[in-house]
């Protein structure tokens, strides 16, 4: 009978042991959001497997006469480690409701408790007060053990109660993760107290604190979430306000010329005043149009705000800019002013009223990565725009074009002199 009872002894202690070390790897391996739990859970079940390693050399030396000494230093290590993991938690619980651990009340409390039952451990060394080993080298408890597992069992109580205190500081996942350790474990000292129950103990622990880390850590996750979340919303925000701004800072003498050819067209040619100001006006209003926009539009828009643009800039420098235009795919969507920047940009860099004629060429095209903008023109080569240059700066494009449609954005030289921009918008 003896020899069943070791043999589940030993099983019990070998599979504590092997929990305890996959508990440590999964601690170790899985990322946590915030460093400061990650590390707490680290040195708890380091502790913990060292109180279960004790556990095991005590059951594997339990009854042998000549190792008396062997069991009496493993059994001090091991009521050291389950002393150590009462007042531990207490420290989670300050730092997860944001108190200077120094100044707690509650954690001084729980540490004199500790040090309290650290004394009677020492008492009992001198005294045998508490418990002592046989000649056989059994395990046996006086009637004054309950005394010295009360400063532990206090301390459980201490934590509990701290922990109800502080629930409204707590998410809801943290005050059940605490909960979900606290109250066995103060079950378990209670018992341990009056019965031989180490085993049962030490498993009890060790399925509390792993439940214990699991909830805390898929809090971590989900708030992790919810900040990356955030953060991209700000993001967000922050292209839709640059994007305004730069639409309120339309070049001026853009502007100043449109008006002053449509005064002098207005005498010279009635018909093409009218034109000029239709183009204008549908330039405007798509500008401004897009200052509420802040889902994808239709590529069609983008493409007649283009030809508006564009048609303005032409009727001030007639035989100095050509456009040429392919595109039989436009049924796709982008980012409000995508494709107008670009000839903007081309026209502002590369118009040269002593040079040579401006061609731009606005291709799209469906291919297998997805719908495709190429914007080519034979000015002169791509330079970094400067983003305090009152027009919206390319580089706040490739951003908006990442964030809104996961869409990418390549700019470079055309052979035989220019640039060309190529965007690619893949299929949603």
């Amino acid at each position: 009978m003896i020899d069943v009872i070791k043999l589940i002894g030993y099983c019990s202690a070998s599979a504590m042991l092997v929990l305890m070390v996959m508990a440590l790897v999964y601690v170790i391996v899985i990322p946590a959001s915030d460093r400061w739990s990650k590390n707490y859970f680290i040195v708890f079940f380091s502790l913990l497997t060292v109180c279960v390693c004790a556990t095991f050399v005590s059951a594997i030396f339990y009854e042998k006469p000549g190792f008396v000494q062997v069991e009496g230093v493993s059994c001090y290590i091991e009521a050291i480690m389950v002393s150590v993991l009462m007042p531990i938690p207490t420290f989670l619980i300050v730092h997860s409701c944001k108190e200077t651990l120094i100044k707690s009340t509650l954690l001084r409390a729980v540490i004199i408790l500790w040090g309290v039952y650290i004394a009677l451990l020492e008492i009992n060394k001198l005294t045998e007060l508490f418990f002592f080993y046989t000649p056989e080298n059994s395990f046996y408890r006086t009637r004054w053990f309950p005394l010295m597992m009360l400063p532990l069992a206090i301390i459980m109580l201490l934590n509990i109660v701290g922990l109800i205190r502080r629930r409204k500081k707590l998410s809801k996942r943290y005050f059940i993760a605490f909960l979900i350790y606290l109250l066995p474990m103060s079950a378990f000292i209670i018992i341990h107290a009056y019965s031989d129950i180490e085993l049962i103990l030490f498993f009890g622990v060790g399925v509390c604190a792993l439940s214990m880390y699991s909830l805390i850590l898929s809090d971590n996750i989900m708030q992790t979430i919810r900040q990356q979340r955030e953060i991209v919303e700000q993001e967000r925000e922050i292209a839709r306000q640059r994007v305004g701004i730069m639409v309120l800072q339309m070049r001026p003498h853009f502007i100043y010329n449109t008006m002053m050819s449509i005064y002098y067209l207005c005498k010279q040619d009635a018909d093409k005043a009218q034109q000029v100001t239709l183009d204008f006006t549908t330039y405007l209003r798509k500008n401004f149009t897009a200052l509420a926009n802040e889902e994808l539009v239709p590529f069609k828009e983008e493409l007649e705000h283009t030809r508006a643009y564009l048609a303005v800039e032409q009727a001030q420098h007639e035989d100095m800019l050509f456009v040429e235009y392919d595109t039989p795919h436009i049924n796709f969507s982008v980012p409000s002013l995508t494709l107008q920047p670009f000839v903007e940009n081309a026209v502002k860099h590369s118009l040269d009223p002593n040079g040579d004629p401006l061609r731009i060429y606005i291709t799209t095209r469906q291919t297998e990565a997805g719908s495709e903008i190429i914007v080519e023109n034979n000015g002169v080569d791509y330079r970094p725009a400067d983003d305090n240059e009152p027009h919206i700066a390319l580089s706040n494009i490739r951003q908006r074009l990442e964030m809104m449609c996961k869409g990418e954005m390549t700019i470079m030289p055309r052979e035989g002199g220019g640039t060309v921009v190529k965007v690619i918008i893949p299929h949603i």
